[in-house]
């Protein structure tokens, strides 16, 4: 049997789609085969189709890839060619979308809708020439309507060819609901696909019975939806299976992408979160099936890590686990560190990290991490459940600018129970961090299916409805909308008014005066020096010497209480008389009782910012 896989706007350009990779290997090693799998990278044929036809750039597929998921652009774009017309709701999205886009950017999503029901027509009919018997698609972020637009076209052409679709965006009552709603779609596979996929590929080869696939979503004899229950039990670590992403280097060579970016590996090493069993973050909507932490041997990643950057000739490396497993720093990590490999590998960790940890992440060739810090407040940090405080997070900023680590970060506000009195101590001391990595910006947390928010309305969120995106998008009742929307519209939460400005002109500064910023120390032994230049500063020439500055200074390398440092020191009238002096010389950072200083290592990290 031949299967085809494809991975559909707007999936990033730069990697190849983990979850088309993973099935490819499940699939063909399935032992009642044979099967023969082939991926479609169909996000870098309609890239090359834009960059031909109408000129654009990966700067413009970015913004739909990356920077307008809120907005529902993505999916907007190529409603019009799901629905058979060359516009759909121009009007509508225009007016809604107008406050939050800027002209140029609601142009280009006009622009496109046309180009892509274009593209729709003649890619599926290429696609209905030479696929297989199944066609499977994933769907994460903005995916779902190129997905059924494909899928609608392709079933008109070929009647024969049975729709899969899969992925995040089908998971739970989401996947019931696109299934229900697109007869294009045959099949739904909702959860993790390493078993349900194989296992529905068998039974229609064998024509046996479907109401044994967990989680899947068929249609019976009459053409009624089934929904089969989700299984309840994770898979096992040992049965996620390494990807194959044979075909996607060379067919990226061939891309007008390849101009602008390069090619990188994608990886998993854990699924769930170890953090979020314990304490599920109240805004976090990932892990929909399953929160239950499962991570894969240190031996086994290493060589897969290690197998698929040979075979490729890639050294950049996305890992896409929630968190790192901790059990790979004494293991993997230090066994990529001693290789010899080159990696430049990006992952996510939890922000309370001690500086040992971060070195030996910087020595395997750790170069970007996102380590969730999205806030400053220990107060509100604590509404969110993140299990740190503001000056846990001021110090990972500190230690990974000290040590060369480029860190994504996100300010998040909005939470049921915050006071303006959390956010404006914070505020006046933005200035002091300028040299620390800024974060991409700070937006009101959005309430999205499968948080606790979501599933626990008492919390703050009684009332919801779905994202207007969706309404502007699809052509459903409002009841079928919220069974398949992931993100929802509630009244607004926590700050707003004069605070909220303040903060979100509070944080464009941070970022303008960031590569302008640098601060940082030598220690010596018997003084430290202390040198840098930030602006709202004067220019910071300090030499700390004594025991009690050095050691001060020492000691407010980790966040400390005024309890623990009056203990510690045994003077009360100096030693806060120089928590003032260095707090007003924006040497420290003090939030919520405790101090931590902000001064990072000197390792010339000035001279790499761009200005």
């Amino acid at each position: 049997m031949e299967i085809t896989l494809v991975n559909m706007p707007w999936a990033s350009l730069e990697y190849p789609s983990l979850a088309c990779g993973i099935l490819k290997s499940a699939v063909e090693s399935t032992p009642d085969g044979p099967y023969s799998v082939r991926v479609l990278n169909a996000n870098l044929d309609f890239f090359d189709w834009l960059h031909e036809r109408m000129g654009l750039g990966v700067h413009d597929y970015d913004f739909f890839s990356l920077e307008s998921y809120f907005q529902g652009c993505g999916d907007w774009v190529f409603s019009a060619a799901l629905y058979g017309h060359t516009s759909w709701r121009v009007a509508e999205f225009r007016r809604r979308r107008s406050p939050e886009l800027p002209a140029e950017r609601l142009d280009l999503c006009e622009r496109l809708q046309p180009g892509a029901a274009e593209w729709i027509g003649e890619y599926a009919a290429e696609l209905a020439r030479t696929c297989g018997r199944i066609v499977g698609f994933t769907t994460t972020f903005q995916q779902n309507t190129a997905s059924l637009a494909l899928a609608a076209e392709l079933r008109r052409l070929r009647p024969d060819v049975r729709v899969v679709l899969g992925g995040a965006n089908c998971d739970g009552a989401q996947g019931a609901a696109w299934h229900r709603n697109f007869r294009c779609v045959d099949y739904v596979v909702r959860g993790e696909g390493e078993v349900a996929f194989p296992g529905l590929l068998e039974r229609m080869d064998q024509a046996e019975e479907l109401s044994g696939v967990p989680g899947l979503c068929w249609r019976d004899d009459s053409g009624q939806p089934v929904v089969n229950p989700m299984t309840a039990t994770p898979l096992d670590p040992s049965r996620i299976v390494a990807p194959d992403f044979d075909g996607y280097p060379e067919r990226f060579e061939r891309s007008a992408a390849s101009a602008w970016v390069e090619p990188k590996l994608v990886l998993e090493g854990a699924r769930g979160c170890w953090w979020g069993e314990k304490h599920h973050c109240t805004f976090c909507g990932l892990n929909g099936s399953f929160m239950t932490f499962r991570s894969k041997s240190p031996e086994r990643f290493h060589e897969e890590l290690v197998t698929l950057a040979g075979r490729h000739r890639m050294l950049d490396v996305y890992l896409v686990d929630n968190i790192l497993d901790m059990e790979y720093l004494r293991t993997l990590l230090p066994w990529i560190a001693d290789s010899g490999h080159d990696f430049r590998i990006q992952c996510e960790i939890k922000s309370n990290m001690r500086y040992e940890q971060l070195r030996e992440l910087v020595r395997a060739g750790v170069v970007q991490v996102q380590p969730g810090i999205e806030n400053l407040s220990s107060r509100v940090l604590d509404i969110m459940k993140k299990g740190v405080g503001g000056c846990q997070n001021v110090r990972m900023l500190r230690d990974a600018r000290s040590l060369g680590l480029t860190v994504m970060w996100n300010f998040l506000y909005g939470f049921p129970g915050e006071k303006e009195e959390d956010y404006l101590p914070l505020l006046s001391q933005f200035p002091a961090l300028a040299h620390l990595p800024p974060m991409d910006g700070a937006s009101r947390i959005a309430l999205e299916r499968f948080s606790p928010y979501f599933n626990v309305p008492e919390l703050g969120f009684p009332e919801r409805s779905p994202d207007e995106q969706y309404a502007i998008t699809y052509d459903l009742p409002p009841e079928e909308l919220a069974e398949l929307a992931y993100l929802f519209e509630t009244p607004p939460a926590g700050i707003g008014g004069q605070v909220e400005r303040e903060l979100l002109h509070a944080v464009r500064e941070w970022s303008r005066a960031h590569s302008r910023s640098w601060l940082k120390y030598v220690d010596s032994g018997e003084e430290i020096v202390v040198l840098g230049d930030r602006p709202g500063f004067p220019e910071t020439e300090l030499v700390l010497t004594g025991s009690f500055e050095t050691e001060l200074f020492r000691t407010l390398a980790r966040p400390r209480s005024t309890d623990y440092l009056r203990r510690r020191f045994g003077q009360d009238a100096k030693l806060t008389t120089k928590l003032d002096e260095w707090a007003a010389s924006g040497l420290v950072f003090t939030e919520s009782g405790e101090y931590v200083h902000v001064v990072a290592e000197d390792n010339n990290q000035e001279l790499l910012q761009l200005r």
